[in-house]
Formats: structure tokens, C-alpha cells, sequence
């Protein structure tokens, strides 16, 4: 892995603002003796074009901190500054707007039902402004093939296998063209040849359209297409276990 350097705004020699910054983050579950607190002063920088792979044990805080960066969540404690705007006492609605810019891929597909693989994938097409019916239906095609299931357009969800609904989840999340993607073990239910094809694909559309990727994942195979890995145990992240990002970002 290599550390990243951190992207410069055309013609002004000013590095790109911060994608996602996470700052003194925590959060809990449940109420007085059952509160249970899940984060705890987790802090995060992460620029445009950016790849952080997110690794630790089962349960503790990985997905949370997704769905929070997200805008899933309210924020209770903590700052995380999202597109530059704070998320921390920010309104459904501005949350639902910046949901707009980011890319999320689920471990559980989170496909409809009813809708074909195609159609699942324009969905993520039409968050695009300006693209009329044809190019959305192009985009969702092309990002399919891209992901090898340009034979399966016409498919509906219980039609397919784990790993195929998992690359029509991937493709719906690209085909947005999100400025912040958010993955989930996306290779989990991968061959290790498909997992590799669409690690790839993440980091090129990080290099491509400055996309930040921070994406949890056991899978040691992947580690290598990062420029920071990041460890969280018990609710922290901890310091020593990821490579120094140098000018690119922080982790607390």
C-alpha cells in the first residue's frame, strides 16, 4: 500500500477539502444500567479520491460508524463534517439530501424485490441530474456489464445467487457516481476472482472521479488496493495498526 497524496483543486495549489471528517465521534445503545456505548472518541479524516480499508472483529462498531458517516443515524456525540456540512443536530431532510452524494453497499443486498436487476441498478442511475430514460437505462446496462452480469439484466432478485445479487448492489451503488462510497464486506459473498474485479473497480472510480471509499472488510486479499488501512477494536480505532497517511488525513 501507498499513501495517497492528497488531491489539488485545478489551478489553485490548495489540496481538495476533506471528503468525510469524523472528530471525537461516539455513540451508545439502549438507556441507564443497558446503555451500551459502541463508539467511543473515534476520529477519521478522509480526502477525495481516497481508499480506507475498515478491519476488526465482529461487533465492534464497524457498521455503525458506516451508517452514522452515512447520514443513516443522528449523530449524538461528536462532529462528523460530511461534504463539509456538520451532521451532529443536522435536519432529515439535509441528511436525506447528502444521501444523494454517497454510495452505500449492504451485506444484505437490499434489493427490491419485484424490480429487475437492471431496474435496481437505474436506480442508482437516476439520482444522476439531467440523464434522460435512455441514458439511465444505458448507465444501469453498462455498470452490470461492468461487473459481469451483463446477461442478467432481465433477472429478478430470487433469480439470482448471493454473489450476483451482491455485484447488482455494487453496480446500483456505482451507477450514482456517489462522491463518498460506503461498503459493507462487499466482496464477502465473491469468488475470489469477482472480489478482486470489483475491489478494482471501487479504486478506479476513487482514482477516476475522486470518489472517497472507506470500506469494512475481513477479506485479506483486497488490503493491497488501499492507501490507509485503519483498525477499530472495542469501539476505537487504534493508533499504530494503519499506514502513517502523512498529508492526507488523520486517525485518533
Amino acid at each position: 500500500m501507498t499513501a495517497a497524496v492528497a488531491p489539488i483543486l485545478p489551478g489553485s495549489g490548495i489540496a481538495a477539502a476533506p471528503t468525510l471528517a469524523v472528530q471525537d465521534l461516539c455513540h451508545w445503545y439502549g438507556s441507564g444500567a443497558n446503555r451500551r456505548q459502541v463508539l467511543d472518541r473515534v476520529s477519521l479524516t478522509i480526502r477525495p479520491g481516497e481508499v480506507v480499508l475498515l478491519t476488526g472483529p465482529s461487533g465492534c462498531g464497524k457498521t455503525t460508524l458506516l451508517t452514522l458517516v452515512g447520514a443513516l443515524r443522528q449523530v449524538m456525540e461528536g462532529s462528523v463534517r460530511l461534504f463539509d456540512e456538520e451532521l451532529n443536530g443536522a435536519s432529515r431532510a439535509t441528511r436525506q439530501r447528502l444521501r444523494c452524494s454517497i454510495g452505500m453497499i449492504f451485506q444484505g443486498h437490499n434489493l427490491l424485490r419485484c424490480l429487475t436487476a437492471e431496474q435496481n441498478v437505474q436506480m442508482g442511475a437516476d439520482l444522476l441530474p439531467g440523464l434522460g430514460y435512455r441514458a439511465r437505462r444505458d448507465c444501469s446496462r453498462e455498470w452490470l456489464r461492468k461487473v459481469g452480469l451483463g446477461d442478467q439484466l432481465d433477472k429478478l432478485p430470487h433469480d439470482l445467487s448471493g454473489g450476483q445479487k451482491q455485484r447488482v448492489a455494487i453496480a446500483r451503488a456505482l451507477a450514482a457516481e456517489p462522491r463518498l462510497l460506503l461498503a459493507d464486506e462487499p466482496t464477502a459473498a465473491l469468488d475470489s476472482r469477482t472480489g478482486r474485479e470489483v475491489v478494482e473497480l471501487l479504486r478506479g472510480l476513487a482514482r477516476g472521479q475522486g470518489c472517497s471509499v472507506l470500506m469494512v472488510t475481513h477479506d485479506p486479499r483486497i488490503l493491497d488496493v488501499a492507501d490507509r488501512l485503519v483498525r477499530m477494536e472495542d469501539g476505537r480505532l487504534s493508533e499504530g495498526l494503519f499506514q502513517d497517511p502523512g498529508p492526507t488525513g488523520s486517525v485518533g
